[in-house]
């Protein structure tokens, strides 16, 4: 069997071919070979075999392809009704075929179906809130994504993200010192400002354990501090695990369960260390659904439960609003017209999608609502791991000119974006389409309206 030094069966597991990766720009010589490598039809058929079960046989058997699922798609409606980009035709032309074909498939197959599987679909599974047999093609798409990542016809910048977890127990090379050593940086930062500022590293017994995306200790650490700050003004009792702080799950995305088990098991061995009372997890969508959602399946819990009560930080936001936890300065609230992204993965797939709009009533004088909204609203186009896949770039930004006219026709200059994909995305519309807005988490918006205590504040 024909396999490439960089583009093979095998998943990522040292740093060093994770580096011998991550030094192939672009992933040139990656998709060179993946031109030549083999289908191990035998291993393709034994998978379908013991993993594909009646569920997915089922949807694909029961699909009347009927075409309702068809502007439910943004990826369509964005390609101008393209055939080709019905959810239906785009699962029935790859997994489908698989199955009837019992995975006796050639190359030229396996790569269509990665290029339709990372760069025709976002897994957002707003398809299957429309289909009338109830059909969930993301799922099934997410499904073959795994299949395909079996077979080694993943995209480049997967392949590498999974290595990172295998190798880094995290989406980026973020090592347990230099996440500790964020942390105290983060309380330095801020100390003066607010004095007894803490992130407590391990406390056990805390009423709320926070994991992260690795990205903001890479990329974004003030956004560590604000979530600090915010705990501190609430008077949280609360922690950070030295180990299994990282929620995300490029795993997921590039199909790697065994990746995505490993990284959801780092999470629960540090809820069962330290023993909190919940855990709280950061403003980001796919975090959430690998953690709170996925996860448990991933890690063999029957109960389809985390080992806590886990939830998402818009739910936290909420509740100490409501609480008084934090209060609002009326005359600091949000004046401009602004909106609100709901990410597909903890709206429409996690069922928060009230939270969100309750939150913006307490923050905005104008809030305006994208139409559809909630567990209606369209994917931002980047979700699903497209926003970091250059192969499929100019499909992206394609498929992003639908959330670009959601934006628009709300005429809001802020869009708030409590999810990391969707900041990504968002920020990638403007620089598209130069919309003239601006995109912001909610964090840093709280901090510039909460109001600070008398006894928390500094000296200044």
């Amino acid at each position: 069997m024909t396999q490439g030094t960089l583009c093979n069966r095998q998943p990522v597991t040292t740093e060093k071919t994770l580096q011998t990766l991550l030094a192939d720009t672009q992933g040139k010589q990656y998709y060179e070979e993946m031109n030549s490598l083999d289908v191990d039809t035998e291993a393709l058929a034994e998978r379908l075999e013991t993993t594909c079960k009646s569920r997915i046989r089922t949807w694909l058997s029961m699909c009347t392809n009927c075409g309702l699922c068809a502007e439910s798609c943004f990826f369509y409606l964005a390609n101008d009704n393209d055939p080709e980009q019905i959810p239906a035709f785009k699962i029935q032309s790859t997994l489908g075929e698989l199955v009837r074909r019992k995975g006796k498939v050639d190359n030229a197959f396996m790569q269509r179906a990665m290029d339709t599987a990372w760069g025709k679909c976002t897994c957002c599974n707003r398809c299957g809130l429309y289909c009338p047999m109830g059909i969930a093609t993301g799922v099934m798409m997410s499904y073959l994504r795994g299949l395909c990542f079996s077979q080694g016809f993943v995209p480049w910048e997967m392949k590498i993200g999974s290595g990172m977890h295998r190798v880094y127990h995290a989406q980026m090379d973020v090592t347990t010192e230099d996440w500790v050593d964020t942390c105290q940086w983060m309380v330095e930062e801020n100390e003066e400002d607010f004095p007894g500022l803490e992130i407590p590293v391990d406390k056990p017994d805390a009423d709320i354990i926070y994991t992260v995306n690795a990205r903001e200790p890479k990329h974004y650490p003030e956004d560590i501090g604000d979530a600090a700050i915010l705990f501190h003004l609430a008077g949280e009792n609360w922690t950070v695990p030295s180990k299994g702080w990282e929620e995300t799950s490029i795993a997921m995305f590039a199909g790697d369960w065994d990746g995505a088990a490993l990284q959801v098991r780092e999470v629960y061995d540090a809820i069962t260390r330290l023993h909190p009372r919940r855990m709280v997890v950061t403003e980001c969508g796919h975090a959430y659904r690998a953690t709170v959602i996925e996860g448990p399946y991933w890690a063999g819990i029957e109960s389809g439960k985390t080992p806590v009560d886990a939830l998402h930080y818009v739910e936290w936001i909420l509740e100490a609003l409501k609480t008084g936890k934090l209060k609002i300065d009326p005359d600091k609230r949000i004046k401009e017209p602004v909106t609100y992204q709901d990410s597909c993965n903890y709206v429409r797939n996690g069922g928060l999608g009230a939270v969100g709009p309750e939150i913006m009533h307490y923050i905005a004088e104008d809030f305006r609502e994208m139409k559809p909204s909630r567990e209606h609203n369209f994917c931002c186009g980047g979700g699903g791991g497209l926003n970091g896949i250059g192969r499929y770039r100019k499909q992206r930004n394609i498929g992003m000119k639908i959330k670009r006219d959601q934006i628009l026709a709300t005429g809001a200059k802020l869009v708030v974006t409590p999810c990391h994909n969707c900041w990504d995305a968002i920020r990638d519309i403007e620089d598209v389409y130069k919309l003239g807005i601006r995109w912001s988490f909610l964090k840093p918006l709280l901090l510039k309206m909460v109001i600070v205590p008398d006894h928390l504040k500094g000296q200044d």
